[in-house]
């Protein structure tokens, strides 16, 4: 297929069923940004309301940049990758400190800003500047693999290189930026992963996989290490109406949120041998008013899954406090920064 008649086709596509979402057809590279942050490993439907948030919370990258840190991981709680909100927050410093607030015009400008990578800075250029660069995610992939019948795995080395050469010579000298729209459009909503609307298809003569009824097997995706099994057991210590949490601050999942006192075991364990983990622990729960260990929470990750367990600890006195952790009355609890897991257990298990 001509790359010319290609780009034609689906742009027209594009220009009748393109769905209306408030960062397109702005030239605004700071929500140009934000969106696609925010929709990196994350669905149109759940994304959208954070955007919305975030605009009205930050509507220029100065606010989001002079922002507290707690701040804005509470604002995105919920939506996961919490290293994006980070580097977002980060990159938003940059731009505030160093480039005087304004975003670099071009992709390779963009692709030096901390924590933007070539997919980012090629959205940005494409769509706030018009430079003629192709934007390549999953969606294009989905593409690319199907109607050219590409069977290099796309998160290998080559594959990454085969497709990038390929996406950049479909992209149009004129409006670049609706090409690439098109292109994650047509995979968001016709060419998706699971159900594809073949049989409508406007590239259904020219499509390798339709033709060759390989549909279901293209693109092709190494696999990925099997997903490891950690067990969490919480102490969830309440003091006239507080709970002890800290903030994570080791190189692990949920890097900044806030949390309660943590035993990780590398198998299932009993309530008795959990308490027995902390030095004092027993004898002090001894004197508690009450002790009553949850449901076990599971909680799903890209590489890990997490099942964890919550001990709810009444105290009279002082309890064991370790560095990092103080009491937090509820209001407080609400406002920090949490991981998803325990947002879910405060909401289901009444605290106060």
């Amino acid at each position: 297929m001509d790359n010319r008649d290609f780009s034609k086709k689906i742009v027209a596509w594009y220009q009748e069923n393109r769905r209306s979402l408030p960062w397109r057809d702005i030239s605004d590279p700071y929500r140009i940004w934000l969106s696609e942050v925010i929709l990196q490993q994350t669905r149109v439907q759940q994304g959208l309301p954070y955007y919305e948030r975030f605009v009205r919370a930050y509507p220029t990258v100065g606010l989001l940049a002079k922002a507290p840190e707690q701040e804005v991981l509470r604002l995105w709680q919920g939506l996961g990758y919490y290293s994006r909100a980070r580097n977002l927050h980060r990159c938003a410093r940059f731009i505030d400190q160093e480039l005087n607030g304004v975003f670099p015009p071009d992709f390779a400008g963009l692709r030096k800003l901390p924590g933007v990578g070539d997919y980012t800075a090629a959205a940005i250029a494409s769509f706030a500047y018009g430079e003629k660069v192709a934007v390549l995610d999953g969606n294009v992939f989905r593409i690319l693999s199907r109607i050219f019948g590409i069977e290099t795995a796309i998160n290998s080395t080559a594959g990454k290189k085969e497709f990038a050469t390929l996406a950049d010579k479909l992209v149009p000298q004129k409006f670049p930026d609706q090409h690439n729209q098109a292109m994650m459009e047509f995979g968001a909503t016709w060419c998706t992963p699971r159900n594809p609307k073949c049989e409508n298809c406007i590239f259904q003569n020219s499509c390798f996989a339709f033709r060759n009824e390989l549909v279901d097997k293209l693109p092709v995706k190494t696999k990925l290490k099997k997903r490891k099994s950690r067990y969490f057991y919480y102490l969830v210590f309440r003091h006239r109406g507080k709970l002890l949490m800290g903030q994570r601050m080791q190189r692990d999942i949920w890097q900044g949120l806030y949390d309660f006192p943590l035993i990780e075991k590398t198998k299932a364990a009993k309530t008795p041998s959990i308490l027995k983990e902390l030095n004092g622990l027993t004898a002090h729960a001894q004197r508690a008013k009450q002790i009553r260990t949850t449901k076990a929470y599971k909680h799903i990750l890209t590489h890990q899954t997490i099942f964890s367990t919550f001990i709810v600890i009444d105290v009279d006195g002082r309890a064991p406090l370790h560095d990092g952790y103080q009491f937090y009355d509820l209001n407080r609890v609400n406002a920090l920064p949490k991981p998803v897991l325990i947002s879910k257990f405060l909401d289901e298990e009444y605290l106060s």
